[in-house]
């Protein structure tokens, strides 16, 4: 009796050493391919985002002995438009007991790959003798709440002034803007 239909080829059966030399054939194009290499043709890999300057790495115009400067608050954010963020932060010496005053500063990336964020703007001086407070960075504005003492006997622990401020980024520098002091109105 013969079988129904046409009779098939021996080589039309897969056997296990047709799968060996086709994956021996595709293994040498594919490292061919990679010995080759992309040729002249150039690519590049999209910038990866440019993270905000530590602010624990850097150094302040702050003197407070051997035990440095804490940082007590810190907001990133792009303030002169650059696309590289920038970190503002508010740093005081350590005490015991009070509060020290507080200075605010503007951190801009290391100008070197391993070096330390450069301090590029002072917005509060610790001399100035003020406590900051609800510190916020968004676009080109800084905004920050100033605690003060209206007289050397106001204990340093509880100060008795307080003012909104904020801080635009115009031409080249911040510009301090203040709001209206509390009950002036």
């Amino acid at each position: 009796m013969q079988p129904a239909g046409p009779e098939p080829h021996p080589h039309s059966r897969p056997r296990p050493a047709h799968w060996l030399a086709t994956a021996a054939a595709l293994a040498a194009v594919l490292a061919g391919a990679a010995l080759a290499g992309p040729g002249d043709a150039t690519a590049t890999a999209p910038a990866a985002a440019t993270a905000a300057p530590d602010a624990h790495a850097a150094r302040y115009p702050v003197d407070c002995g051997s035990a440095g400067p804490d940082v007590v608050r810190q907001a990133p954010a792009d303030l002169d438009g650059d696309g590289r963020p920038e970190t503002v932060v508010v740093v005081r010496c350590p005490s015991g007991a009070g509060t020290r005053p507080s200075g605010v500063y503007v951190l801009a990336p290391p100008a070197a790959e391993r070096g330390a964020p450069r301090v590029v703007a002072t917005l509060v001086d610790p001399r100035e003798k003020m406590g900051v407070t609800g510190l916020e960075a968004a676009g080109g504005t800084v905004s920050a709440t100033l605690l003060g003492y209206s007289a050397a006997s106001v204990p340093r622990c509880c100060p008795d002034m307080r003012r909104v401020v904020k801080w635009h980024w115009r031409d080249g520098k911040f510009v301090l803007t203040a709001q209206p002091v509390a009950g002036s109105v």
